[in-house]
Parts: structure tokens; C-alpha cells; sequence
């Protein structure tokens, strides 16, 4: 007989029931019985702290009306006038396409993909997706391939990145307002709305709940009955979770497995973990240095003018005595990739040496660097509005610089290294002397 620690749960009313299940926690994992919980209610890891559910009251209807409303105002984002900027008489304006537009006639085509993803292609596919899957709950016998649809939706997530260029947006105004006069479209007050509304859904959408809807609507691979101890011949039974909807199945014998609710593979471990960390990790170092020592763009005013590095930008700001722009364009565009970096190198460095101090914040190290990397992509999206804006020809010119690339290359490198690391492999190294993962 097995015996699961119970996750600690805290419930402030009664509500919406989840059922009991057993899950393995994905930053430790601690195999655990959370128990049934009455919405709104959060389950955390007895042992690492993080947090294994948060179950909400009408989860799905909740999180299906805020998602339709984000996918409605992110159409008018598309659709609107973003911004208009004019000076000496000539007026141009752009929307949310203009940036990719321009970057890719500049040629600079990479980070133009790099841009029309991040701000449309993605934060659409995930509404669309997401959109899908709760109207298709509704039906008596949903199709079979929604549990394909769901999985894409979350890993979208870390790529859809609205706030991050509302914010861009918000450091290209207070840049250009002392070059021309600027206009705000409706598209920004769409932004505004599109970014709350994603919040909203994303804090209400208890994905565990949309699974066990699939359950009983029979949309899963195989059916899926209570959880059991297969009995194997050589008696080698393993427990092992899946990373896309966090089942856990009984598995005997070695050999490749399926999920028998959503169908991915299954895999102690993330395959390779360290060794692809360490690789994006050495790559998005060395793309750092000519992301800090050459240009990221150029502003050229009646003929006078100079390339400008990331630093540079934060000193300009300084100088124009915008304190709080420039302590904010520093965090993000120069600490955050550092602290990043050095944050994967400190996790991978203690993991592989086995030490087992501070695993609780090391856990928390590792989710607060999954979290804030995003946050530097803020200048790579003001420059797509600057350039998008600023083609005056003589008079007043903004032109992206190679720096931007590179920029952009670490922090498309540092999502990836976080991606790729497997936290568990900390807590089975300190647990075992010797080990190297």
C-alpha cells in the first residue's frame, strides 16, 4: 500500500468540488493526494511550497467569457489605429502590423517574425484555441482532437506577450513625445482592455478542471479509469506525470509510454534536461555581449544623430531626467537577462554538484526566473513602434540597429534554457549523494 503526504489546501467558501486525485508536483516531484477541494480553494506542495491547483468557482464559464471578450478586443487591436505621430506638416501613422512591416523592409526580418508572433500570432492562436475548447465542452460528444487543441493553448502562454508590448508601447510615447507630436488610436485603449481581460482568464481557467471535463465527455485516448498499481512481471512499476496535463499513470516496465488522457509521451524526466540547459544558457551568454555592445537603434534629427546601445538608451532617459522610464527600461532590458543567466547557471551548477541547501528557494528561484524573462522583450518592442513611426526622411529618422537581434536572441534563448530545465532533477540530486543528472 502507497501513502501520499496531503497537500496542503487552503478553502475560503463552499463552491464548485473538485474530486480527490493524486498529482506529482512539477518542481519537486513529491507524489501527493490532493483531496477534494470546494472553490475558491488553492492546494500547495507539502513540500516545495508551490502551487499544485487553484480552483475557482465556474471555472470554465468565467474563464470562457473573458476569454471570448479578449479575443473580440485583440480583433480591434489588430483593426484600429495604434498610433499618430506628425511634424512640420507630415503625419504618419501604424498600427500593430507596422512594426514587423518596417523591420522586415529594413531588413531585419527576424526580429520583424520575432515581433508579429509574440504580439498577434500567438496571444490569437491561444484565444482562438482556448475559445475552441470551452464551446466544445458544451456539446454532448466533443470532438476527439481537443485535447491536441488544449495542450498548443499552454504552451502558447509563455509566447503571447500583450502587457510586455503595452508597455513597450508606453516607453515609445514618452521617448517620442519631445521628438514630434504623437496621438494615441483606439488600439491602445483595446491593448488595455485585451491585456485585463487575458489576466482574467488565465487567473479563472482551471486547465485541471477543462482535463476532467474531457474525462467525462469521453475525450481523451484511452479510457481512464481509478488510479492503480499495475502488477509487473519483474515487479519495476514506476509513477510518472505528465508534463501536458498532469495526469499521473501507474506505468510497468521501461520502454516509451503514452498519457491515456491526453496522449503525450510520457517521461520521467525531462530528456536531456541539463545538457540542453547548459547549451541555450552558453548560447544566450555569448549572444549577450554584442546585444550590449552594438547598436539597437538610430535616431537621426535633421542630420544629426548617433547609434544607440541598450545602456545608452537608459543613459539618454537619464538625461532627459526620466528617472523611473530609465530604472525601468535598466531592470528589464540589462538586470533581467543578467539575472536570468546567472540564475540558470546557479540552479544548474548546485544541481549537478548534488548540494542540497536551500532547495525551497532554490524552487522559487527557478519559477521567478520562468516568470520575468519575458519583461525584456519591453525594448525590443518599443523599437518596432519607433521604427513603425519615425520615417521622416530628412528631418527625423529611427532605424533599427544589429544589437536588437542579438538582444532579442537571449531572451528567445533564456524562455527556451527555462523551459528546459527540469526542477525535480535538484531535489533527486540532493536526495542522492554522488548523483550527477
Amino acid at each position: 500500500m502507497m501513502h501520499w503526504p496531503a497537500a496542503v489546501a487552503s478553502e475560503d467558501a463552499a463552491g464548485d468540488v473538485s474530486p480527490s486525485h493524486p498529482i506529482l508536483c512539477r518542481y519537486c516531484g513529491l507524489l501527493q493526494q490532493v483531496p477534494a477541494l470546494a472553490a475558491p480553494a488553492v492546494a500547495s506542495c507539502a513540500q516545495c511550497h508551490a502551487t499544485l491547483r487553484r480552483v475557482q468557482r465556474n471555472s470554465l464559464g468565467r474563464a470562457l467569457a473573458f476569454s471570448l471578450t479578449a479575443l473580440a478586443l485583440l480583433v480591434l487591436a489588430c483593426i484600429m489605429p495604434l498610433m499618430q505621430v506628425s511634424t512640420f506638416g507630415i503625419i504618419l501613422g501604424a498600427d500593430v502590423f507596422s512594426g514587423p512591416r518596417r523591420l522586415d523592409q529594413q531588413g531585419i526580418w527576424e526580429l520583424a517574425l520575432v515581433v508579429l508572433f509574440t504580439t498577434v500570432a500567438a496571444p490569437l492562436l491561444k484565444l482562438v484555441g482556448t475559445n475552441y475548447v470551452l464551446l466544445s465542452l458544451r456539446k454532448t460528444h466533443p470532438p476527439a482532437h481537443l485535447r491536441r487543441v488544449f495542450a498548443w493553448t499552454a504552451k502558447l502562454g509563455a509566447w503571447s506577450m500583450v502587457e510586455v508590448y503595452l508597455l513597450g508601447v508606453f516607453v515609445a510615447y514618452v521617448k517620442l513625445v519631445d521628438i514630434v507630436h504623437i496621438d494615441v488610436g483606439f488600439a491602445v485603449y483595446a491593448l488595455v482592455g485585451l491585456m485585463v481581460a487575458t489576466v482574467a482568464a488565465d487567473a479563472f481557467l482551471d486547465r485541471q478542471a477543462v482535463w476532467e471535463a474531457m474525462e467525462r465527455k469521453g475525450v481523451v485516448a484511452h479510457p481512464v479509469g481509478p488510479f492503480t498499481m499495475p502488477a509487473a512481471r519483474d515487479g519495476s512499476v514506476s509513477l510518472l506525470a505528465c508534463e501536458t496535463c498532469e495526469k499521473v499513470s501507474s506505468v510497468a516496465g521501461q520502454g516509451a509510454h503514452e498519457c491515456p488522457r491526453c496522449g503525450s509521451h510520457l517521461h520521467a524526466r525531462k530528456p536531456n534536461g541539463i545538457a540542453r540547459c547548459w547549451a541555450l544558457v552558453a548560447a544566450a551568454a555569448i549572444l549577450y555581449i554584442p546585444a550590449n555592445l552594438y547598436p539597437v537603434l538610430t535616431v537621426v534629427q535633421m542630420g544629426a544623430g548617433a547609434p544607440s546601445t541598450i545602456l545608452g538608451g537608459v543613459e539618454e532617459l537619464l538625461a532627459a531626467k526620466m528617472y523611473p522610464l530609465a530604472a525601468l527600461v535598466f531592470f528589464a532590458s540589462i538586470m533581467v537577462p543578467m539575472l536570468k543567466l546567472v540564475g540558470l547557471v546557479i540552479l544548474l551548477v548546485m544541481t549537478q554538484f548534488g548540494r542540497p541547501e536551500r532547495l525551497v528557494d532554490r524552487g522559487r528561484l527557478y519559477r521567478i526566473v520562468c516568470v520575468i524573462g519575458r519583461w525584456s522583450m519591453i525594448d525590443i518592442f518599443m523599437i518596432s513602434i519607433l521604427v513603425a513611426l519615425v520615417h521622416f526622411g530628412a528631418l527625423v529618422t529611427i532605424a533599427p540597429g544589429i544589437g536588437a537581434v542579438a538582444f532579442a536572441g537571449v531572451v528567445i534563448l533564456t524562455i527556451f534554457a527555462a523551459e528546459s530545465f527540469d526542477p525535480r532533477l535538484m531535489w533527486d540530486a540532493a536526495t542522492s549523494p554522488g548523483r550527477r543528472p
